[in-house]
């Protein structure tokens, strides 16, 4: 059966949404069972798209049920955070597509250079070795450098940006930055004292030369109170705000094209 799976940042989730619910040749979906997947169901609730929650240990049998002549995606969502780490996060989406690759016809990574350590993905997980078609997101050139570059639309639109901020740098913003930010700098779980952290972060991020925030307006809605969300870390930093375009053509176009390899490599 043709079987698409993505593994991905939990701060890609609406891209993932934005996907899934607008392609009407998906027959299952089927979302990965751990602690980083509510509020990405809940979006998709929201957007009346069904789906399946299931262990891990339990896909395989699960899959026997499918169609195997309709497309399955699977979607595994990991934790935040793991960019802090380079070495952690390559073994994360290392061992994920490793556990995907054996029921898989193709895997899409929602992440990208993060640091340069997933720059050979692709080759170090190449069909004919593993079975399985292994795609990182990508622009016209080459790999993009994080999620704000994909969401930017790629490598040379997100050089242009930090370089015409390069005055008055800024942090970028998707809604699920916004929405995740304390999340992102380990606020809560690190520090009992929250007013001390965020003194700290403000020392980093001063050393850094930043001083503004700039929300990415991708167009997408599923995060709720995203301006207001801006407007508490401008507030607490004290730093001032503006807004920048974003788009969905890098992940739509990934999509598309790891499909149609699925559909070239199954059907053939």
């Amino acid at each position: 059966m043709p079987v698409m799976s993505i593994i991905s940042c939990k701060i890609m989730q609406d891209e993932i949404v934005w996907l899934l619910t607008r392609d009407s040749e998906i027959n299952k979906i089927i979302i990965v069972e751990n602690e980083n997947i509510s509020e990405f169901t809940e979006k998709l609730d929201e957007q009346n798209t069904s789906y399946e929650i299931t262990p891990f240990e339990k896909i395989p049998h699960v899959l026997e049920k499918y169609d195997e002549n309709k497309l399955t995606v699977i979607v595994t969502l990991l934790k935040l955070g793991l960019h802090d780490v380079p070495k952690i996060l390559k073994s994360e989406v290392y061992q994920s597509i490793r556990k995907m690759i054996p029921f898989s016809n193709g895997i899409l990574i929602f992440y990208g250079l993060c640091g340069n350590v997933l720059g050979n993905v692709e080759e170090d997980f190449c069909l004919e070795k593993d079975g399985c078609i292994v795609r990182i997101l990508r622009d016209d050139v080459r790999i993009v450098d994080d999620c704000i570059g994909a969401t930017v639309g790629g490598g040379a639109n997100y050089l242009k940006l930090l370089k015409t901020h390069s005055k008055e740098p800024a942090f970028f913003f998707t809604p699920m930055y916004a929405h995740s930010w304390r999340e992102i700098l380990n606020m809560d779980k690190l520090h009992s004292d929250p007013e001390k952290a965020l003194k700290m972060a403000k020392k980093v991020n001063d050393l850094a030369g930043y001083s503004r925030v700039a929300k990415i307006n991708t167009g997408l809605t599923y995060v709720k109170d995203i301006d207001e969300k801006i407007e508490e870390y401008a507030k607490l930093f004290g730093y001032s705000t503006f807004e920048i375009s974003g788009t969905q053509e890098i992940f739509e176009k990934c999509y598309l094209s790891i499909k149609e390899e699925i559909a070239n490599t199954v059907f053939d």
